[in-house]
């Protein structure tokens, strides 16, 4: 794709990135098949190709967002189904990623979705707030449907997908060490979240079980979000401030006793902890210790892949139906692990058909585009309750919670099986299920 920016434009590294994105770009619309939104529209401008256009205009142009430019960036799930399809290589995340930073400083929303956007961006990264917001919630779910009836949609999603009743917390706040209980085999940080200490603390329980069991020390350092939240809604300051202080926890660990890994049990956390070294790339300070932390950061199922676990129960013959997180399977090209887990304890894994389209959770997504979110998940579960499965397994929080609000089928993190099958309790999800 030919380009026009003017060299003082280019002395923008940002938009110098975005220049060398769209000149990979071919225009070929393989993209265009993959694209959840564009399955669901068939509107060429919400096709990753269609929105690649639009914000080429944009920025070659040097003019503030406008409300058609934001319509179509904001349908964009960002589930980056169109990287893992894109024969070219075009990076497609980092261009809709400065895209949503350049809309939000230059485009003026109406009052309400601002109102939204800035309760979101204070309430999910702080679990204090977080779980008075879902206590509240539980009240008002009654009147979800009058909210939807007056047009406010937004807030109806918000009420329905809070949970019936909040789980215990899973631990106090603040540092916190969990030496292994076996041989020392190895330390890891754990990034604990902002929205899974609330709505399912037992994904980090079960967690630290698990390494605990098999001999690895675990550190929770982590100082509260990771900026994911507010990276995907295009408030840069503060998803930048909040990597940086991630970043100083964690290296402190490093500094110290050390870390062989830094992981993450929330796939869409994962993929933006693995991009700090692209996020923090201009900071001089930041820029070294940014990728030193991207370099140890995995994935859960991706670290336990590497491990020599031990199964203390037969098999289970239990069928799982296993929904590739896209943050998972597109972000970080992990595809395979996970699966081989469970096959490797013995859960009968099948896969979901349409397996690449996006289950609608999307961080905020649901939450801001309530009616193509639940497109996405009616889709999603139609095709997985073809499978009859016992259980369903993801590897993201927000996916588990999107799902879960669309069927009565069990919903559990993969890590949580794992740990199960290797000594760890029941899963609270599956009681009165077939036992192993």
């Amino acid at each position: 794709m030919q380009t026009s920016f003017t060299l003082a434009q280019l002395a923008d590294p940002n938009v110098a990135e975005a220049d060398r994105i769209l000149r990979t770009c071919v225009h070929c619309g393989f993209c265009t098949a993959t694209c959840p939104t564009y399955v669901l529209l068939g509107d060429e401008l919400d096709s990753p190709r269609g929105r690649i256009y639009l914000i080429k205009d944009m920025l070659e142009n040097d003019r503030p967002a406008t409300a058609e430019v934001v319509k179509h960036i904001d349908r964009c799930l960002s589930c980056l189904a169109c990287m893992t399809t894109c024969p070219s290589g075009v990076n497609y995340m980092h261009l809709v990623d400065y895209a949503r930073e350049r809309i939000e400083t230059t485009y003026a929303r109406p009052p309400l979705d601002r109102l939204l956007r800035a309760l979101l961006a204070r309430v999910l990264p702080n679990n204090r707030l977080l779980r008075r917001a879902l206590a509240a919630a539980r009240m008002g779910k009654p009147f979800a449907g009058l909210f939807a009836a007056l047009g406010l949609k937004p807030v109806a999603a918000m009420l329905r997908l809070a949970p019936a009743r909040l789980p215990p917390k899973f631990a106090a706040s603040g540092r916190r060490l969990f030496p292994a209980s076996a041989p020392r085999r190895g330390r890891v940080a754990l990034l604990t979240g902002c929205v899974s200490p609330v709505v399912a603390p037992a994904i980090n329980a079960a967690t630290v079980r698990l390494l605990t069991r098999h001999g690895i020390e675990v550190v929770v350092a982590d100082e509260g979000c990771c900026g994911s939240l507010a990276h995907h809604m295009g408030r840069e300051s503060e998803a930048l401030s909040a990597a940086r202080r991630q970043i100083d926890a964690w290296t402190a660990e490093i500094a110290g006793e050390g870390l062989d890994a830094i992981l993450v049990t929330a796939s869409g956390c994962g993929t933006v902890v693995k991009d700090y070294g692209y996020l923090l790339r201009t900071d001089e300070t930041y820029a070294p210790k940014a990728l030193r932390v991207s370099r140890l950061a995995k994935d859960i199922s991706e670290y336990l892949s590497g491990l020599e676990l031990s199964s203390t129960r037969d098999p289970t013959g239990l069928v799982v139906a296993y929904h590739s997180a896209c943050s998972l399977q597109h972000g970080q090209k992990i595809t395979r692990a996970p699966k081989e887990l469970l096959c490797k304890f013995g859960f009968v894994v099948k896969d979901v058909a349409e397996g690449h389209l996006c289950c609608g959770s999307a961080g905020t997504y649901n939450m801001l585009q309530p009616e193509l979110a639940r497109r996405l998940r009616d889709r999603k579960v139609g095709n997985i309750e073809k499978l009859k499965p016992d259980v369903i397994a993801a590897g993201n929080i927000g996916c588990i919670t999107q799902i879960a609000a669309g069927t009565v089928i069990p919903v559990v993190h993969t890590v949580e099986l794992v740990d199960w099958a290797t000594g760890g309790p029941e899963p609270e999800a599956l009681a009165g299920k077939r036992g192993i």
